[in-house]
């Protein structure tokens, strides 16, 4: 059975500046690169695989291929966001720190089970830090949450 998320994948631009995003402004330690020569079915090429380790374990990734060719966009939220907890007061001093740097910055959202920040990675990727509230276990309990009926009335709306 599943265990639990080990990493998520996406492409990067510059690996050099992805990891000075994810390491030095996130804090997330580069924990891992592999450098690929030859794809499985032997074609050569030359891709950068490096990986980004969360508290608990898992790690985002992300790949640079420059010989293969991808359509680097600014993501719409409800397009492509990742979504990473940090601790309520993490958000005021995120905030802080996007913005004294420049960057895309949106936040403090509430959405009722979290609270979250905004930034845009060099990948053009919305960045999303999230704390929970004190209502998150309640909200997300699928037992008294109606998350079934109400996905099943989106698919009947949907239908007509």
């Amino acid at each position: 059975m599943i265990k639990g998320l080990h990493h998520n994948a996406y492409r990067c631009r510059d690996s050099e500046e992805t990891r000075q995003f994810y390491e030095d402004f996130l804090g997330l330690p580069l924990s891992g690169s592999l450098e690929i020569r030859e794809t499985k079915t032997g074609r050569p090429t030359a891709v950068l695989h490096t990986f980004y380790r969360l508290d608990d374990g898992s790690y985002l990734a992300f790949f640079e291929a420059p010989d293969m060719s991808f359509e680097f966009k600014a993501q719409h939220d409800f397009d492509l966001h990742i979504a990473l907890e940090v601790a309520t007061p993490v958000l005021a001093e995120m905030l802080a720190k996007g913005q004294a740097r420049g960057m895309e910055t949106r936040g403090i959202s509430d959405h009722g089970f979290v609270r979250s920040i905004y930034f845009r990675d060099p990948n053009g990727y919305v960045i999303e830090l999230t704390a929970k509230t004190p209502e998150h276990a309640q909200l997300m309990d699928p037992a008294t949450n109606h998350a079934r009926d109400i996905l099943q009335r989106w698919q009947a709306a949907k239908a007509r």
